[in-house]
């Protein structure tokens, strides 16, 4: 008996989601970018403009007691502007090259969480991935061009080149040498990253939210040399004698080390997620998705697509933030 199924080439009806309806298909989009999605960074919504992220640093406010009010120490305000950037994706593609995936997805061979049951959401999910993708890149290695926003490398490097006493750290020899940099392999990951580790603030350190972020290459690296890889003192069995292949332990030292594809080769990052920000006004009104079926305009088979969401990233503190990377 023949149970193949066929569908009727799907008519999209033009379709306009805006606001809160939008939202929902935008996030899904953003938030599958993997930094985003493991919640790596602190997600601030809502932000239609700007968002100004307050820092407070106070010192010398201990003081012998006595019966008098007597102020002691100092309280600086500063402050770190988060201004995301507005997008937006045209994009005119032919429906008939699409039609046999979304089938295939109907009879249940999904590559989807969940199968798309309307060819609208279908085609959304589809672009959606691109976009993720672009938001991973963009949120570490943005540098604002079309289609991009700032992303925290280029932020990083503009902060450590700019200097001062609450510029970004850069990582150093041993905690306390020469600035380091350069290409990271199985043979020296380890080395770097120890140099990062000894950087980390003392009042940073042991942070509860303190994190290593590497880029893939730095995580292969990683791996490779706690597999006996590399010249890592391991020894021929690798990471606790284990003779079997398998991951190892993502983790330095007690801090957990998370990878982020979006991130540039040779690239580490020390930082409480608490420090680092990405807004976004998915969820605000001017937010709209478009699904135009041009067949009902000009007989074409040709779909377009349209969607408008902001994104843009902002460190805090600088000086609680370690950086392995060009500068």
């Amino acid at each position: 008996m023949n149970k193949l199924q066929k569908f009727a080439l799907p008519t999209i009806s033009n379709s306009t989601y805006a606001g809160e309806a939008a939202s929902g298909y935008i996030a899904a989009a953003l938030l599958s970018a993997n930094t985003l999605d493991k919640k790596l960074v602190t997600i601030m919504p809502n932000v239609k403009y700007k968002s100004v992220i307050q820092k407070l640093a106070v010192s010398g406010i201990v003081q012998d007691a006595s019966c008098d009010f007597t102020t002691s120490g100092s309280v600086a305000i500063s402050e770190q502007i988060l201004q995301p950037k507005e997008l937006q994706v045209n994009l005119l593609l032919c429906k008939q090259e699409f039609v046999a995936s979304w089938e295939a997805l109907q009879l249940g061979f999904s590559a989807f969480d969940e199968i798309p049951k309307n060819f609208n959401d279908f085609l959304i999910s589809y672009v959606g991935g691109t976009v993720a993708q672009a938001t991973e890149e963009n949120i570490w290695a943005g540098t604002a061009t079309n289609g991009s926003f700032t992303g925290f490398q280029t932020l990083f490097s503009a902060s450590i080149a700019a200097g001062g006493a609450t510029a970004v750290l850069a990582a150093r020899a041993t905690g306390s040498g020469a600035i380091i940099s350069g290409s990271v392999d199985a043979t020296n990951v380890i080395s770097k990253l120890n140099d990062v580790y000894l950087t980390i603030p003392k009042a940073v350190f042991g942070k509860p939210d303190l994190l290593i972020y590497v880029s893939t290459d730095v995580a292969r690296d990683y791996q490779a040399a706690l597999a006996g890889g590399g010249a890592s003192g391991l020894g021929a069995n690798g990471f606790n004698n284990q003779l079997n292949v398998g991951e190892k332990p993502m983790n330095f030292n007690g801090i957990e080390m998370v990878m982020c594809p979006g991130m540039g080769t040779n690239k580490i990052v020390a930082a409480q997620k608490s420090n680092l920000f990405f807004g976004t006004g998915l969820l605000s009104d001017y937010n709209e998705t478009k699904v135009i079926d041009m067949a009902n305009i000009d007989g074409s088979q040709n779909y377009r697509i349209v969607m408008r969401f902001t994104s843009g990233v902002q460190f805090g503190v600088g000086q609680d933030i370690v950086y392995y990377g060009a500068y």
